[in-house]
């Protein structure tokens, strides 16, 4: 490490050649990953926007590899960073670096194997009948056609990756031209193993310097023995406020009735046609009981459905041991019929299984919950989760890799600690804290103030060593924003938006002359909103779902008067610095729905051990989402604007102050008046700009 430049003189040299500006909250970040990464100990940074987290992250990561000669693993939770990273970031940094460094820094980007074209399940895709009967008759000439389209692309495409499809195919079509890990049969026996995508990404990441990922990979990976990823020591996550929602999803079973009958098709190929159509019976029988049950959270299962999944558990283990173990070398055709019918049963004997043993330890000492989903353009849907994945992540995560987690929005409540309980960290321990402990002096104090809704210890043994930085971000937040709470609006009612919120919405879209993105809580809510203002309003108004978001969000970017309605996904996905975006709306705070299974589940569960359910579960959530969703306004130092919350409860409400306590330190206001003012000084200033210019 001596012969290496350190970590300061590296990141200015990046700052430099990436015609930046040094920013005190990027070098303070920095110089704290690298004393983690040398230290060995866990860090949680939080970098508002602005900051130039990726940076101060990336620099110190390249060096740790290059000083060990190891990999270090960059985890995101989008495509958009990923490819950022991967496209824009670190082709720059290394070309930044490479004088300073004994060679050119080396980067390569790995997802699930499921994201890579197979050239084997490619060719046979035409033999794969039995999953297309199962598919809806309507949908199988677009099926055919997209399928078509991959076969034309399969031609011209060096990396096989499905980002680079565009435009791209439905999630049915492209699971007619790939696998899952669990189905693939291998390199050595597939016939097509030496054109392998996949395996050309995985020897890609072998010895790189920085391989980039996605939290669901890191999060198979660790669920599989980490035999996936390429062998690290340290992990820099970021957006690491999804993690926790990300490694639920790949826990999460399911079973269907459509699931099964693909199971049981496969597996008919196999073994005695006895045995196989035990299982496809069993497919109808679950399809009846589930046509039968309640939507939602069961925390009872009735026998009618138990013994449905019960007779699924049991026939595909049938199946299985009909199939039997490997008799040997087998032709390619024979090992991926094997490796996929075993695929399709292990998953469905797995998920009925976990259905099952959910059900038996008493409904306070539950550790996962079982629920029902159905629509109208998906058959109904058994699923499993666990209520935590805290321990998890505690035993496979924090372990002997080093990790730095690191996003805009970490403190909900002025506090680490919610996330951190999430991650499975416990609680941060000072210096001061680990030196008392070590001396055997009473219980180690923390930083933190007693949390009411935590009755654990402060830490617990093996639970593992962190620490915590706060590097604010280089916004003048009470300068550049206003955050106006409509105290004078009702609470937000079931039936959607009240008149008195539309009116309000048009008011101050009127006052901003467009340039406004509405965050609603729900795409009903937004559709109307978008409906009924259209008729009003002379600007523009875009409505999620009426194209890609891509393509929506470009479109408000370039129509400077325009607006944009939608929700979840743009609450967290809109990147849009400049005159386009100067006004933030918010129908009303975005607690999970009463009816959210898992979020239902994880509240009793807090209650039922004495803690505070509401407070640690939907108000966490909602500060979560909140925090996130207002931070689309200042996207860059000249941004401003007003942040307009409609829903009264942020300021009259107990929990109000937790939720404020979760956001940047705006200007506050409760009078319409100013927000309108405010927005009609704001709209005069950008045009007289936009003029002179």
């Amino acid at each position: 490490m001596a012969d290496l430049p350190d970590v300061p003189t590296l990141l200015d040299a990046a700052v430099a050649a990436l015609g930046g500006a040094p920013r005190e909250g990027q070098s303070t970040m920095a110089g704290a990953v690298a004393e983690a990464v040398d230290r060995r100990e866990h860090l949680v940074v939080q970098a508002g926007t602005g900051t130039g987290k990726s940076l101060a992250y990336l620099v110190p990561a390249v060096r740790h590899a290059m000083a060990t000669e190891s990999t270090v693993v960059v985890s995101t939770a989008t495509i958009a960073l990923q490819n950022q990273l991967i496209d824009r970031d670190l082709p720059r940094l290394a070309a930044a670096l490479a004088s300073l460094l004994p060679r050119e820094p080396t980067f390569a980007v790995l997802k699930g194997r499921r994201n890579y074209l197979c050239r084997n399940r490619l060719n046979t895709a035409d033999d794969e009948a039995e999953d297309a009967e199962l598919f809806d008759p309507r949908q199988l000439s677009s099926l055919g056609r997209q399928v078509a389209r991959v076969h034309e692309w399969a031609e011209d495409t060096v990396t096989g990756d499905r980002d680079e499809l565009v435009p791209g195919v439905s999630d049915l079509a492209w699971r007619q031209v790939s696998v899952g890990g669990n189905e693939c049969v291998g390199a050595r026996v597939c016939a097509f193993g030496q054109e392998c995508f996949a395996e050309f990404a995985r020897e890609a990441a072998q010895g790189v310097d920085v391989v980039v990922t996605n939290h669901a990979m890191l999060a198979i990976d660790m669920t599989q023995g980490g035999h996936i990823l390429p062998e690290h020591d340290t992990i820099m996550i970021d957006e690491a406020h999804e993690l926790v929602d990300r490694a639920t999803s790949v826990a999460t079973e399911s079973l269907t009735e459509r699931a099964v009958g693909t199971a049981a098709k496969r597996a008919g190929r196999l073994v005695e046609p006895g045995i196989g159509e035990r299982l496809a019976e069993c497919a109808d029988g679950l399809g009846l009981m589930l046509a039968d049950a309640p939507d939602g959270r069961l925390d009872h299962i009735d026998d009618g459905l138990a013994g449905a999944v019960a007779a699924v558990r049991d026939a595909a283990s049938a199946c299985v041991s009909a199939i039997g173990p490997s008799p040997g070398e087998l032709d390619p055709d024979t090992a991926s019929d094997r490796r996929l019918a075993l695929a399709s049963l292990g998953e469905v004997h797995d998920a009925a299984v976990s259905v099952l043993e959910s059900f038996e330890p008493a409904l306070r000492d539950r550790t996962d919950v079982v629920w029902l989903t159905r629509s109208p353009s998906r058959p109904p849907s058994l699923n499993v989760a666990p209520l935590a994945v805290g321990g998890l992540l505690r035993e496979k995560l924090f372990g002997d890799p080093t990790v730095v987690l690191t996003s805009a929005t970490l403190t909900l409540g002025g506090s680490f600690s919610a996330l951190a309980r999430q991650w499975g960290l416990g609680r941060e321990v000072t210096e001061e804290a680990a030196e008392r402990a070590a001396a055997g002096k009473t219980e180690p104090a923390t930083d933190q103030a007693p949390d009411p809704d935590d009755d654990g210890p402060h830490r617990a043994a093996g639970e593992p060593r962190w620490r915590a930085l706060d590097v604010g971000s280089p916004f003048d937040h009470a300068r550049s924003g206003i955050l106006y709470v409509a105290t004078h609006l009702p609470p937000p009612g079931r039936d959607g938006l009240a008149d008195a919120y539309l009116d309000e919405i048009a008011e101050l879209i009127e006052a901003a002359d467009g340039r406004a993105l509405g965050l609603f809580s729900s795409m009903r809510a937004a559709q109307r909103a978008a409906e009924e203002l259209r008729g009003r309003l002379e600007h523009p108004i875009l409505c999620q779902g009426e194209d890609s978001t891509g393509q929506l969000v470009r479109r408000f970017a370039e129509e400077e008067r325009a607006c944009l309605f939608g929700t979840l996904s743009l609450w967290q996905g809109v990147d849009v610095p400049g005159a386009s975006l100067q006004l933030v709306i918010v129908d009303r705070i975005p607690f999970p729905r009463p009816d959210d299974p898992l979020a239902s589940a994880r509240q009793r569960a807090v209650a039922a051990h004495g803690g505070n359910g509401f407070l640690s579960v939907a108000a966490t959530h909602a500060a979560l989402l909140l925090a996130q969703g207002t931070g689309r306004l200042l996207r860059s130092t000249d941004d401003r604007g007003v942040i307009a919350v409609l829903d009264p409860r942020l300021a009259t409400a107990r929990y109000g102050g937790f939720l404020r306590a979760s956001l940047p330190p705006y200007w506050g206001t409760t009078d319409p008046a100013v927000a309108r003012s405010a927005l009609r000084r704001l709209s005069a200033t950008t045009e007289a700009v936009s003029a002179a210019g």
